[in-house]
């Protein structure tokens, strides 16, 4: 018996009945050999976790637009924050640990620059609907190993297309990575949002202040705790009422505070602009993509190559890439005599 076959039958004398087991997986789109070492989602988490969009997350806005300061969360980071959730649930719930930090590691792959003002952007000029779930699969499926794909497995991928509010992933892992993202972006936000003077602790809803704590710590601590307890021995996973709500409302506060019409969101507008721009010039100049994306732009099995090409590249860059991008293509540039 190899450390593979050691770590499966582990999970069969450890793991809950709703859990997802790694030797029953739906597996891949094309098979691979088993490995002798790894299970299916270790292997999915290895590939996600050394790809380059995986990398690019460093560089991508979460909420502020170019923050000053080092301690603000990146793409990245908020990524790791899920992560790191979804890990201490799936654990706890004796769920498939390494499936949960697969999905986790894998939902904001295809997120844009400059967050969603990017995908709000995208998704007003595209003649396909732009949502960064879809875009984080077609990175995995398509855009990623020089458009080979990182064919990961059926439970990965559903657990990235399905990880927003208005979907349900298929399994229980994937279900714990869809709260965990909810629970790390309204917390991690409020903490940046207080760093960044925007909002005071004060000012927060009484409720949210009196059901989940004053801090951080606090905040995280009460619902990741709540979530386990409400989902011990169920086959859903979801938080008591009364933390729900208070959860739903700190997110309310958020959405009427900070994520619209705050200060930190008056340069969106220009993010918006500029994304849109890009993605315009390259549907108008396609010999002037990369040429892994200017392959896509010359197929003749897709519907809008061109347009899909362009986003596909746009929607791939860091927020610094993009404005270097944009100021070699847009701004004129100095011309001296001399």
């Amino acid at each position: 018996m190899n450390l593979r076959e050691q770590f499966e039958k582990r999970e069969h004398e450890y793991f809950s009945p709703y859990a997802s087991f790694s030797d029953q997986t739906k597996g891949r789109n094309v098979y691979q050999k088993p490995c002798d070492m790894r299970t299916e989602y270790q292997r999915d988490r290895d590939r996600i976790l050394h790809s380059k969009s995986f990398r690019r997350l460093k560089g991508k806005t979460q909420v502020f637009l170019a923050p000053e300061g080092d301690h603000y969360r990146n793409r990245l980071t908020h990524t790791l924050e899920v992560s790191q959730n979804a890990r201490t649930i799936a654990k706890a719930l004796h769920m498939n640990e390494d499936l949960a930090e697969a999905i986790a590691l894998g939902h904001d792959l295809g997120h844009t620059p400059f967050g969603h003002a990017g995908e709000r952007a995208l998704n007003q000029v595209t003649p396909f609907s732009f949502f960064h779930e879809a875009q984080s699969v077609r990175v995995v499926e398509v855009l990623e190993k020089d458009g080979k794909g990182l064919n990961l497995t059926w439970e990965v991928l559903d657990g990235i297309s399905n990880h927003s509010l208005s979907s349900m992933p298929h399994t229980m892992e994937g279900k714990i990575v869809r709260l965990s993202d909810k629970i790390a972006y309204v917390n991690s936000d409020v903490d940046d949002a207080i760093r960044g003077g925007i909002i005071r602790g004060s000012d927060l809803p009484e409720l949210s202040k009196k059901v989940l704590g004053n801090s951080l710590r606090e905040r995280l601590n009460i619902c990741i705790h709540d979530v386990i307890s409400e989902s011990k021995n169920q086959h859903e996973i979801s938080m008591s009422e009364e933390v729900w709500n208070a959860f739903m409302e700190l997110r309310t506060f958020m959405n009427e505070h900070v994520y619209s019409h705050s200060e930190a969101k008056m340069e969106e507008g220009k993010a918006e602009h500029m994304v849109q721009e890009l993605y315009s010039y390259y549907v108008s100049n396609p010999d002037k993509l990369p040429p892994e994306f200017k392959k896509i732009a010359e197929s003749e099995e897709l519907n809008y190559s061109k347009e899909r090409a362009a986003c596909d590249y746009v929607a791939g860059m860091t927020d610094q890439y993009a404005i270097a991008i944009y100021e070699n293509l847009m701004i004129p540039k100095r011309w001296d005599i001399y």
